[in-house]
């Protein structure tokens, strides 16, 4: 552990997917509110979701946001290592913001010391800048088989000198077992660290769980700090896989009253989090498609980023997707691509250096006349321009190992770009068709601001409106804090942390 004394926070989960990070990023919020200068932190990140720091590294897109609820610059050592899955075994090693190298997952956990130690490098550089960390686990604290090689959760904690507080949902169910059984099966050295217990996810009238937390307490020895019920008010960027709300495979068609959009969900699907706006738009209705069906009830077909094009190139054309997309297009629908999704819309993927696997060359869409080579190293930049031809200004960020270029007579980009990490740049983004209908561009992030998102609707749906704003609506870190400190015990958080409340 680093010399001095600290008291941090770790909250680490019972499972995965039980809100881990939104509970994190809520209390970011919470003490950054108490005036205690806080930052966050996740040893290791498996997830194609990811973002760029304002120096220009690349971390997740979780750590992102909690960063903003802390109401601090995003840094890749907020989130030192980065694994982002590439195959069905294997994924891309980030490493404080750069990529270090492909790993198969045997590789990767067969020795996991040099991670661990490049992840406390950053832990430790941290702790002397900020007063508190967040920290957030990884998956189940249990994982009794991999305990040894698992630095993210209980030896995190360890390492910053943190509380952990242990976080279960009860929406899924068996939340006694879930808690005592976690409690049960840890060594008991990392059992004395655990200082309370968060039931997250409830539905219904919390007066009837009343007598389950004391039988929680009692079992355990443990407190519970809160049960804190189901929101809705708020979504944060998901890791791995998109929200378990989101609409896949549905057999109905979208309602004729929205605008219905419909996106790939590819076997690499990466930055997902692109379409969030468009599927928290009340006049909208999207769905996500693994499986080809006739498009005609939509308005606008979406390809989202891919962490192995050619992979999914390959899987889209063996799944027979080619067909329908052709025939949408044809039909008078648009077609927008993004990241991987513009590259499939080429003519071409060009692999010279095995970038994605062997060397080679995949023939893609031929839906814009681009071509596509994978370089060795990648772009990243936050960046800004305007969309061509509008002056609507456009923001979002670039990460990808391609570059693309366009010869066709009649295209225009998609974007000129102002700025890319803070330089000023007269460069462009993207490709656009004669006729308008087909669109790529390497912007994630682009429908983040209203002005793109109404036009891109108003464009393929002449009927869409945009929503007015609601009434009393505020910053969502602001309504997410006061939605747990309304259930939190906030005095025996602020004792668990060892910090005194201050106010903001």
């Amino acid at each position: 552990m680093p010399s001095g004394a600290y008291n941090n926070i770790a909250v680490l989960g019972t499972a995965s997917d039980v809100g881990k990070s939104v509970v994190a990023t809520a209390l970011c919020r919470i003490f950054s509110n108490a005036g205690i200068d806080v930052a966050p932190f996740k040893a290791q990140n498996m997830s194609n979701n990811s973002g760029v720091t304002p120096e220009g590294g690349e971390m997740g897109r979780a750590q992102i946001v909690q960063a903003y609820a802390a109401r601090v610059a995003p840094h890749a050592d907020m989130n030192p290592v980065l694994l982002k899955p590439n195959t069905d075994t294997g994924a891309q090693v980030v490493l404080q913001g750069q990529v270090c190298s492909d790993r198969t997952a045997r590789e990767y956990f067969g020795d996991t010391s040099r991670w661990a130690a490049v992840a406390f490098d950053s832990l430790g550089r941290l702790m002397a800048r900020h007063e508190l960390m967040v920290i957030e686990g990884a998956g189940s604290c249990a994982e009794m088989n991999l305990y040894d090689r698992d630095f993210v959760n209980f030896r995190t904690a360890r390492q910053a000198g943190a509380s952990v507080i242990l976080v279960a949902d009860i929406d899924r169910g068996g939340v006694f077992a879930q808690v005592a059984g976690t409690l049960a099966v840890i060594p008991t050295e990392d059992r004395a660290l655990v200082r309370g217990v968060i039931v997250n996810r409830f539905r219904g009238d919390k007066s009837l769980f009343e007598d389950g937390v004391k039988m929680l307490e009692s079992m355990t020895g443990v407190p519970v700090l809160g049960v804190i019920p189901y929101f809705r008010g708020f979504t944060i960027d998901a890791e791995d896989a998109v929200p378990l709300s989101s609409v896949v495979d549905p057999k109905h068609a979208p309602n004729p009253e929205k605008t219905g959009i419909v996106a790939l969900y590819f076997p690499h699907i990466s930055n997902f989090t692109d379409l969030a706006p468009l599927e928290g738009d009340p006049s909208v209705e999207l769905h996500w498609l693994h499986h080809p069906k006739p498009l005609d009830s939509y308005r606008a077909l979406v390809l989202p980023g891919s962490k192995n094009v050619r992979g999914d190139l390959e899987w889209l054309l063996a799944m027979g997707w080619r067909d329908h997309i052709e025939a949408f297009r044809n039909n008078g629908g648009t077609v927008l691509g993004i990241c991987g999704g513009y590259q499939m819309l080429g003519e071409s993927i060009q692999d010279p250096y095995g970038v994605e696997g062997a060397a080679g060359t995949s023939f893609a869409l031929g839906m814009l006349p681009v071509t596509t080579v994978l370089e060795r190293d990648k772009a990243l930049s936050n960046s800004c321009g305007t969309l061509a031809g509008t002056g609507i200004e456009l923001s979002g960020y670039e990460i990808h190992m391609g570059r693309s270029s366009a010869a066709g007579e009649g295209t225009m980009p998609f974007a000129e770009v102002t700025m890319r990490n803070g330089q000023p740049d007269r460069g462009s983004d993207g490709t656009v068709s004669p006729d308008g209908r087909v669109m790529g561009t390497y912007f994630h992030g682009l429908f983040d601001r209203s002005e793109v998102r109404t036009w891109f609707l108003g464009r393929i749906d002449g009927r869409y409106r945009a929503p007015a704003p609601e009434a009393g609506s505020s910053d969502p870190f602001e309504l997410l804090a006061s939605h747990f400190e309304a259930s939190l015990d906030l005095d025996a958080l602020f004792r668990i942390a060892g910090i005194e409340r201050r106010p903001h």
